[in-house]
Parts: structure tokens; C-alpha cells; sequence
């Protein structure tokens, strides 16, 4: 099919909170994420998500919302030297071998002050999307405000990780995080992504392309590549 064709078909499935598969490239990771918007998750969508993919949850958010809600990167709180001094093995626990990239995307975990442990479906879904209806409402409003109104609602640590999109989106980096950030928007949604990396049933490396694909068809699920996305954005 058609790259744009493509694009399309995923861009209204999102739209309408069905799910998109992206494989981002041979020349990366090689991995295929499973990803719902944030604000359409719910128990039977995590369920999905842990039973069928095996890989990590993540909420991916826009480089703007991160800025909006003052989220920081855990690799810069890790090294920031005060904490360091403070907790000398973070000097001992330093990023600087990461296999597919210079930066990790991580930023702070949450849960939703109403759950229990975090951990369930129900808690889950709760987390992710209060935190993509949230991220919807306080558009617009200034970092102090924004701030409070998380700070009401979640609590960290937790068991949603966010990973924040890099500055400049998909022109500095073609991550996972990029990509999925990158479905939203081209859906016109909030820029507020769930998913999960999709591996081998043993789990010892990711799901194989031609596997990710019978997948997709099995589900009438539209698959992108980060190519795909990639082009849609003239990049």
C-alpha cells in the first residue's frame, strides 16, 4: 500500500482510539511497539498490551507537554552533581553506553493518586488515561498551574515510566518515543502515547518483522514504519 495511503488509514484508526503498530527501523532498534492514545486506554487495552507484546509499558509524551508539566529527564537528574554528590553511585551507574543512542527518553514514573499498588489493569489504565485527559485539559496554561494540577492528581514513583519526546521531535531523534509522539499528532490528538515493545513469545529479542505483520493483519491493524512516519512529517 501506498505510504500515504498508509499513513491515513493509521492517522484515523488512532484517531478514533484504535491502535497503530510502528516498527522503527533495521538501522535502530528493530523493534515494533503496539500503541493506543493515552487518553483511549482502559483495563482491556493494558490487558492487550501486557498479554500480547511482553516488552516494556511506556507513555510517550510531546517534548510540549513534558515542558508544560516540568518533567525532567532521569539521565540529567542522574548526573546533576549535587544528587551525585549526595548518592555517590550514580557516578558509578552512568549512561554513556546505550547500544542505540547518546540519550535515554526516560523521565519520571506515576500513578494516579486513586489507585492502590498501580500495578493492575485497572490502575494502569487510570494513570494513563487521567494523565492524557490532563495533558488535553491544561493546554495553554502556565507551568505553575499545570504543575499543581498533576501534582493533584499523581504521585511518583509509579508504574506508568514516561519517556519524553527530544527537543525537535523526529529532526534530533527517531526513537520509539518520536514515533509514537509522531502517531498522535498526526491523528490531532494530544501528543500522549501508550504502548509497548512487542517480542518473541521465548522473549529473548524483539518480534520479527514478518511476525509484527501477521499480526497487524490477523488484527486489521495498520502497521507503520518509521520511514512512513518519517515522510509524512517531510522529514
Amino acid at each position: 500500500m501506498d505510504s500515504s495511503k498508509l499513513i491515513e488509514l493509521a492517522s484515523e484508526a488512532f484517531a478514533q482510539g484504535k491502535p497503530v503498530m510502528v516498527f522503527d527501523s533495521d538501522f535502530r532498534e528493530c523493534e515494533t511497539d503496539l500503541l493506543w492514545p493515552a487518553a483511549a486506554a482502559t483495563p482491556a487495552v493494558m490487558r492487550r498490551l501486557r498479554q500480547d507484546c511482553g516488552g516494556l509499558l511506556f507513555l510517550a509524551v510531546g517534548d510540549d507537554v513534558g515542558e508544560q508539566f516540568g518533567l525532567p529527564w532521569l539521565q540529567d537528574l542522574h548526573t546533576h552533581p549535587a544528587l551525585v554528590e549526595e548518592n555517590p553511585v550514580l557516578s558509578k551507574l552512568i549512561t554513556d553506553d546505550l547500544q542505540y543512542d547518546t540519550r535515554s527518553a526516560f523521565t519520571l514514573s506515576l500513578n494516579h493518586r486513586e489507585t492502590f499498588t498501580g500495578i493492575t489493569d485497572h490502575d494502569r489504565a487510570l494513570t494513563t488515561r487521567r494523565f492524557g485527559e490532563l495533558a488535553d485539559e491544561m493546554k495553554g496554561s502556565d507551568a505553575i498551574e499545570a504543575m499543581t494540577a498533576l501534582g493533584k492528581e499523581f504521585r511518583t514513583p509509579g508504574h506508568i515510566p514516561l519517556c519524553r519526546e527530544a527537543p525537535g521531535g523526529l529532526k534530533t531523534r527517531q526513537g520509539h518515543t518520536e514515533l509514537a509522539v509522531a502517531i498522535a499528532r498526526l491523528a490531532g490528538l494530544v501528543p500522549c502515547t501508550i504502548g509497548a515493545e512487542m517480542l518473541q513469545p521465548d522473549g529473548d529479542r524483539a518480534l520479527s518483522v514478518e511476525d509484527a505483520r501477521a499480526y497487524a493483519a490477523k488484527h486489521q491493524i495498520p502497521m507503520l514504519t518509521g520511514e512512513d512516519i518519517m515522510k509524512a512529517f517531510g522529514l
